[in-house]
């Protein structure tokens, strides 16, 4: 009998103990489900808020309000669709001030353009009213007055085909024939194009020879570029003097000097020369202020540059066409 209740005594505290350790489990797994549901929580709530901020950014973006900071970013799983949202806006915003800036650029050039027709139309319009109020105006006269339309018009139209072919270039709409071309050929080229002004002014060229540098260019343009410029030398040359053309090559270049012998080019207009429509101190009366920035147009879509050097004795522009 005793031992009967030693073995249910036994039995008792065992399954005493059983249910104190289920207890004891089922208050660790209560507990550690709570505390997953609470970082789950937690980590849906914290999810929640950047989604939030998310959304707020792309309606901001909405609204063209490019303003996003990356170092607001934090490191998270969402980090990876933040930083893309953060390159979308760097790339918005900078599209949003190249257009705002274009449109600025577009509206000086358009006032430009209408400045620089207008005074020629201006002239002839006066003409044309003395031509016609006037019906027994001098025979010599009536012709001057002729000769003078003719003139503007064709400053009309030099301004337009200038103008159309920097609208090709800056719309990337010109297809360039590039090909070997010796650097020499260009110049002698271009050098045909102003002989007229050359006899005008008596001006001798003196150029040195080179038949071994070779550029990769589109041989109509370039000329088109050094005639340009080196009709702007002989323009700003005084009568009786030269123009100097020398060539120069390394392993980075190819290069050709254009020097003149004038007046030079004012200080303050040096950082200027090459904008469009600009027209120095020493500019000439016909002058539209756009031949040097179609050269250089030109130019740099072949892989060049071109700088301008000046003083009292004279301006020399250095073109360099780069290899690599």
């Amino acid at each position: 009998m005793a031992l009967i209740l030693t073995k249910m005594m036994f039995c008792g505290n065992n399954l005493t103990l059983f249910h104190q350790y289920s207890l004891l489990h089922i208050v660790l797994l209560s507990f550690g489900i709570g505390t997953i549901l609470l970082i789950f929580l937690i980590y849906e709530k914290q999810k929640d808020k950047e989604l939030k901020e998310i959304t707020k950014y792309i309606e901001e973006i909405n609204r063209k309000n490019y303003t996003l900071r990356i170092d607001e970013i934090s490191e998270d799983e969402l980090s990876i669709l933040k930083n893309e949202i953060y390159k979308t806006t760097v790339m918005l915003k900078e599209i949003a001030e190249n257009s705002s800036n274009a449109k600025k650029e577009l509206k000086k050039s358009l006032e430009d353009i209408s400045h620089q027709i207008k005074t020629p139309i201006t002239s002839m319009m006066i003409i044309l009213d003395n031509l016609i109020d006037e019906p027994d105006m001098d025979k010599n006269m009536r012709e001057d007055f002729v000769r003078d339309i003719k003139r503007e018009v064709t400053r009309i139209h030099s301004l337009i085909q200038s103008l159309l072919k920097l609208s090709k270039l800056d719309s990337d709409t010109i297809h360039f024939n590039r090909k070997e071309n010796l650097l020499q050929n260009i110049v002698s080229e271009a050098i045909k194009n102003v002989l007229t002004i050359c006899d005008l002014k008596n001006i001798f060229i003196e150029e040195c020879d080179s038949n071994d540098i070779f550029i990769d260019c589109d041989f109509m343009w370039q000329v088109e570029a050094i005639t340009n410029i080196i009709k702007n030398c002989l323009e700003h040359s005084s009568i009786n003097s030269k123009l100097t053309i020398t060539y120069e090559q390394n392993n980075i270049y190819s290069c050709v000097s254009i020097r003149d012998y004038g007046d030079g080019i004012a200080k303050e207009d040096l950082p200027h020369i090459f904008e469009r429509f600009y027209k120095g101190k020493n500019a000439t009366e016909d002058s539209i202020g756009i031949g040097l920035a179609l050269s250089k147009k030109i130019i740099e879509s072949d892989n060049g540059n071109i700088s301008v050097s000046s003083d009292s004795t004279g301006s020399e522009f250095l073109i360099k066409y780069f290899k690599v």
